[in-house]
This record gives structure tokens, C-alpha cells and sequence, in this order.
């Protein structure tokens, strides 16, 4: 797919300085630039290679005034970064802009589904499913009974949705993401064998949702587990059966977060952080990378390490941590002295 500098600056409301006629089919870092691609200049670090960069179109800031000979086109904007952005968004939608029914594909009779549909080979949509508008299933995709999803949903190939998920508007879902799968209970009897509990939930996803490939969202074993809206979550993530996570909160890979924990509104979470069950997370907390966290936390609170401390006492420790065995050669000298005070530097 080709465009030319001049229906670029269109859609970014930019002005063509150069040939508007030169045409782009991909997208490329300033420094690795061919010819043929499109890239920007945002940070002044890279300016020196706008001079030598093959790029056929180059997206500037309005200030940008080039010191010397250049052979990109440019398209000037007010912010050079803001506007590669918006068009990486329009790129996104032309490419990901699929419809109709791919064979070998089954769709269960009844399903409702709106405009532009798209249902890639090998997928299967069980019974009673609802689909809005604008939605893509890509391929060896599941959609079980009874799931309701909203407008403009990406699910790509090899998602797993299991019955009576509810998904918004807006929601990304990417590959090998497995939502819905029961939770994880069982009950020892008197020998320690374990029974399952029946996991009758389900999952809610709200709008504006993006959920990483190869995450996991188990279902409710009563109610719902919850994803409320704007929320981000990354690669390989488990959510246990009904947590809730409030908006805007992101988590970061390899994350886990045990059954029925509360997580407010806000949060940011880093990677491998382990938060244990029957919890309660405030809002605007941030929890550093790799920690453990076994308590509630209040609204606020920025905590590291196993078991997880305030982050600022966590680095006065991790200082005297680092110092450890100094300290301690320091310790056994003095009880040599107050032990044997003939072996001291008495005068």
C-alpha cells in the first residue's frame, strides 16, 4: 500500500516541503531510512541524520530550518512525535482493516453480529454469541457460548474467549490470550484428596481495554472477575478468579495476582510482581518490579522488594544491604575488643 507525501500531510494537517508526489510503502527508524519509507525527526540527538538519511519523506517539527542540503521530503507539523504517532494508528487500522467470513471457518446459527465482520479460517463462534460492529476474530480463534463482545474488538489468532465472557468497546485481545478458563479451586477432603470447586463466573472487560498475548484471565467462581476500563495489561499475565482491576491501572509482564484481590484505579505495576489473594489495592499505587506484596496497600503508596517496603526505605536498606559484610567484619572486631580489650589500640 503506497501514499504519497502529499495525502500524508493531508491526514496529519502538515505542509509538504519538497515533492509531493514522493511515495512511501513503509514506515522506518531516521537512521535506517530507504528509499521508499517514511520515518521522523523528533529528538534533536538525531538531527544529523536528516542530512544522510535515504528516506523518501521525512515528518519535522514546524521550527525545523535544515542547515544544509537535504534530499528527503518533509512534511512540517506542529509536533513531529504526536503526528508520527497519529500515523501509526491510521497505518494500524488500514492494515488490520479485514472483513468478511474466511472458509473453514463455523459460525454457529443465530449469532448477531454487526457491520464489517471479520472471521478468519479455523475459528469457531459457539452459541448465542452477540458481535458489534467493526469486530476481528482472527484465525483458530474460540468464541464459547453465550460471549458478548462490543464494537471494534481485535482478537487475534489463536485467542481463546471462553462462555459468558462479556468484552467491550474498543478492546484489543492478542494472540494466545486465554480468558475465561476456570479458576483455580479445590477443596482437600479428610486423605488430602482434592476436589473441584465448580467455577460458575465469568469475566467482564470493559472498554478501551488491551490485554498481551498469552495472558490469562480466569473466570469468577461466583460474580464476575472484572477488567475495568482503560486498563493495560501486558505479556503473560495472570488475573485469578474474581480480582477486580480498577481503570487506567497497567501491569507489566510476568505479573500474577492470587484470587479476589481489589486493585484501584491508577496503578502501575512492574514486571514479576506477585500480589497475593484477598487483598485490597488503593488507588495510584506503584509497585516496582519483582515485588511480593502480602498486605493491603493504601491509596498512593510506592513500595519494592519481598515482602514489598516503601520504596524509600527500601533503598536506605538496600545500601546498608550492599555494606553488609563490611558491617559485620566491623561488629566482630569490636566484640574482640570488649571481649580481650588487651588486644585494642589503647595508647
Amino acid at each position: 500500500m503506497k501514499f504519497t507525501a502529499e495525502q500524508i500531510a493531508g491526514i496529519l494537517e502538515g505542509e509538504v516541503v519538497g515533492n509531493p508526489n514522493a511515495e512511501v510503502s513503509r514506515l522506518s527508524k531516521i537512521e535506517e531510512g530507504e528509499e521508499g519509507s517514511l520515518t521522523f525527526l523528533a529528538n534533536p540527538k538525531y538531527i544529523n541524520y536528516i542530512y544522510t538519511t535515504k528516506a523518501s519523506v521525512t515528518i519535522v517539527n514546524d521550527s525545523f530550518i535544515p542547515e544544509q542540503e537535504i534530499t528527503t521530503t518533509l512534511i512540517k507539523v506542529e509536533d513531529a512525535y504526536a503526528s508520527f504517532s497519529k500515523l501509526l494508528h491510521f497505518y494500524n487500522q488500514v492494515k488490520l482493516n479485514k472483513n468478511g467470513i474466511e472458509p473453514q471457518s463455523f459460525m454457529t446459527e443465530g449469532t448477531k453480529y454487526g457491520e464489517n465482520l471479520y472471521l478468519g479460517s479455523f475459528s469457531y463462534i459457539g452459541q448465542n454469541v452477540v458481535l458489534g460492529d467493526n469486530v476481528k476474530i482472527y484465525p483458530n480463534s474460540f468464541i464459547g457460548d453465550n460471549v458478548v463482545i462490543g464494537d471494534n474488538v481485535f482478537i487475534f489468532a489463536g485467542a481463546k474467549i471462553y462462555s459468558e465472557t462479556v468484552i467491550g468497546n474498543n478492546c484489543t485481545i492478542h494472540s494466545g490470550t486465554i480468558i475465561g478458563a476456570d479458576g483455580f479451586g479445590f477443596v482437600p477432603n479428610e486423605e488430602g484428596v482434592y476436589s473441584k470447586v465448580p467455577q460458575i463466573g465469568n469475566v467482564i472487560i470493559e472498554d478501551n481495554v488491551d490485554i498481551g498475548a498469552n495472558t490469562t484471565i480466569d473466570r469468577a467462581t461466583l460474580g464476575s472477575t472484572i477488567i475495568r476500563q482503560g486498563v493495560k495489561l501486558d505479556n503473560q499475565i495472570q488475573i485469578a478468579h474474581n480480582v477486580e482491576i480498577g481503570k487506567n491501572t497497567v501491569i507489566a509482564a510476568q505479573s500474577g495476582v492470587a484470587g479476589s484481590t481489589k486493585i484501584g484505579e491508577n496503578c502501575m505495576i512492574g514486571g514479576q510482581v506477585g500480589i497475593a489473594g484477598h487483598l485490597i489495592i488503593g488507588n495510584n499505587v506503584r509497585l516496582q518490579a519483582q515485588s511480593g506484596v502480602a498486605r493491603n496497600i493504601k491509596d498512593d503508596e510506592v513500595l519494592q522488594g519481598t515482602p514489598s517496603l516503601g520504596y524509600t526505605d527500601f533503598n536506605k536498606s538496600y545500601v546498608h544491604f550492599k555494606n553488609l559484610p563490611k558491617i559485620v567484619a566491623e561488629v566482630e572486631e569490636i566484640k574482640k575488643q570488649i571481649i580481650n580489650p588487651k588486644n585494642g589500640n589503647n595508647g
